[in-house]
């Protein structure tokens, strides 16, 4: 997402990104030297310790710590304009009440509080997204995120204009939400989970936005493309008039892992899955689930080689993957049942060499989660593959699920991968990415950050709740597996295609934002939009957004495509079926239910 007008303002300059091992000594006594061959036999490499510290970009707070508003600004000076910056900062408030705070939040900056329930750390203050440094254009305010606090916002309303990769998890704002920047300029959103908000939601100027399993005291607006499930106050369903899509329940879910205290002990509470869910899971005390101490986890730093995350997990530690970048020349390779892949602060993977970031054998219950892979120079066929080609494990009753994972491919610098994310494990549940081919910064352009395929689900029984996925140089999201459901997808095509013949797809007209295969017999999805801005080629026509067999078990609800500015126009809506965008209105088109 860049912008909602055919005249976006100049982005201001971007910086150019630039692109642990431990040493043994050994003890001789006596001074008594040994023959070589008395020497006991190396078995292998020494067992990693698991816990530890969190490292210098993880600032913890408690409610006597000095100063506090003095860091919050510091970070915020160095992240607010860093779009493509190298900074990770992860900021943690210990269980208690704080006054007069405003923690404003810029680029890769994760704020949280380590209670188990929201109510446990209570900022009588803000924690604020605007858009100042964008001149009031919230489009590109991505990859920041909120997390377990309660807010008394000082004026009554808290502010949070964010666009793609801000997650808003496990708040309890005691007031109301604005989700639009100062000034009500163009914002591109979001995502609500798991939180109560107990005045009204301001979308203002929001185009999209999706929030699952929480309660609200009123929604005000919508602009294109609001979608709420399993939402206690959610605006009644009556898409497209006002835009809403709403489901009384969540099919199937399982919140985030998250980092709480539990006296001095730092441990991971895994929060249990819920099937029909509605409402938040921590309203009546002690949210369900189970919890790890971080002894549990090899806590990593930036810099630590594949080989040894790898180890980590062989020993059967989980992953805390601490603020910073990490370039991996192998892929993390998760095998083991339960593992728990665990970023904070935007923690950052990068494969060197065309590999592969992460692989997740056929197992049960894998929780990745908060982490941000950004493609690498050299071509990877796949980022992020869950189960291998061919998995066929039902694991209805413990999933995988990838929560706040999000890919890029260029913006950073060149970067580029074939298929960015291959779901083949069955019943895995996409729970909000952010899968981006990038249309501005450095290392962009049709050619220069290639990119295919942003998502490809082979396996049967997936479930996505929060899908966005854009401007990728074929099918943004090709879905081959059965029995899917998508609720909630946002899309751009590629702004960056240089003519007709560029994206033409066989007899076809530019390739689908959504594909459903040609095979599927089952299919759902609710809530589902797609934009073009084709700005290099403004003639260029794309034939629908949406193509899927044409049965009844294939079934949508709630599409849409617009041209944004009369960039590029469909032809039709999904296969064959709604009317054609036309001229530079910006208008919607529209169908309710197909087939």
């Amino acid at each position: 997402m860049s912008s909602a007008s055919a005249e976006p303002p100049a982005p201001p300059a971007l910086g150019r990104r630039t692109v642990l091992g431990a040493a043994a000594s050994a003890t001789v006594l006596g001074g008594l030297s040994a023959p070589a061959s008395a020497s006991p036999a190396r078995t292998g490499p020494r067992a990693l310790p698991g816990g530890g510290d969190l490292g210098p970009n993880v600032l913890v707070f408690d409610p006597g710590t000095p100063g506090i508003q003095a860091r919050l600004d510091e970070v915020f000076a160095r992240q607010e304009s860093a779009q493509f910056g190298t900074g990770r900062y992860q900021l943690l408030f210990k269980p208690g009440t704080y006054h007069g705070l405003n923690a404003q939040l810029g680029f890769y900056t994760s704020i949280s509080g380590l209670g188990l329930s929201p109510d446990d750390t209570t900022i009588h203050g803000d924690v604020t997204v605007d858009a100042g440094w964008f001149g009031g254009n919230a489009t590109q305010n991505f990859w920041r995120s909120a997390e377990n606090l309660a807010l008394v916002p000082v004026n009554g309303t808290n502010r949070w204009a964010v666009a793609q990769a801000a997650p808003f998890r496990r708040m309890h704002i005691r007031g109301g939400l604005n989700l639009s920047p100062d000034g009500y300029g163009w914002a591109s959103g979001g995502y609500i989970a798991d939180s109560r908000i107990d005045g009204q939601v301001g979308p203002y100027s929001q185009q999209q936005w999706y929030t699952r399993d929480s309660t609200i005291g009123s929604w005000l607006n919508g602009v294109w493309n609001m979608v709420f499930s399993g939402v206690e106050g959610a605006p009644a369903q009556s898409f497209p008039n006002p835009p809403y899509t709403t489901l009384p329940t969540t099919p199937v879910s399982r919140e985030k892992p998250f980092l709480y205290l539990a006296g001095s002990e730092f441990r991971v509470f895994l929060p249990e899955k819920r099937t029909n869910a509605r409402g938040v899971t921590w309203g009546n005390g002690t949210p369900r689930g189970t919890s790890l101490p971080l002894s549990q986890f090899y806590v990593a730093r930036p810099g630590v080689s594949a080989a040894t995350l790898n180890q980590a997990l062989a020993q059967g530690l989980h992953l805390l993957l601490t603020p910073g970048i990490y370039h991996v020349d192998q892929p993390i390779r998760v095998d083991r049942a339960r593992t728990v892949v665990l970023g904070l602060g935007y923690a950052t993977i990068i494969p060197d060499g065309g590999v592969t970031a992460l692989k997740v054998a056929d197992v049960d219950g894998v929780r990745l989660a908060g982490f941000l892979i950004d493609a690498g120079t050299v071509n990877s066929a796949t980022l992020l593959e869950v189960g291998p080609p061919g998995a066929s494990r039902d694991h209805a009753a413990n999933p995988n699920t990838v929560q706040d994972v999000f890919i890029r491919i260029g913006g950073a610098g060149a970067g580029k991968a074939t298929t960015s994310m291959v779901v083949n494990s069955r019943h895995t549940i996409v729970d909000h990415t952010w899968v981006w081919r990038a249309d501005h910064g450095d290392g962009v352009g049709w050619e220069t950050n290639r990119a295919d395929h942003g998502v490809v689900v082979n396996g049967s029984d997936v479930l996505a709740t929060g899908l966005f996925v854009e401007h990728f140089n074929k099918y943004d999201v090709q879905w081959n597996g059965e029995r899917g459901r998508t609720i909630f997808f946002q899309n751009e095509k590629a702004y960056d295609a240089p003519n007709q013949a560029a994206i033409q797809n066989g007899p076809v007209k530019g390739y689908a934002a959504y594909k459903v295969g040609d095979h599927v017999t089952v299919h759902e999805g609710w809530g589902l939009g797609s934009y073009c801005y084709y700005n290099v080629d403004p003639t260029i026509v794309q034939h629908h957004g949406f193509a899927a067999p044409n049965r009844p078990g294939v079934r949508f609800h709630d599409l849409l495509v617009v041209s944004l500015g009369g960039n590029g126009q469909y032809e039709r809506v999904i296969n064959e079926t709604g009317a054609p965008t036309s001229g530079t209105s910006t208008v919607p088109s529209t169908v309710v239910s197909y087939p």
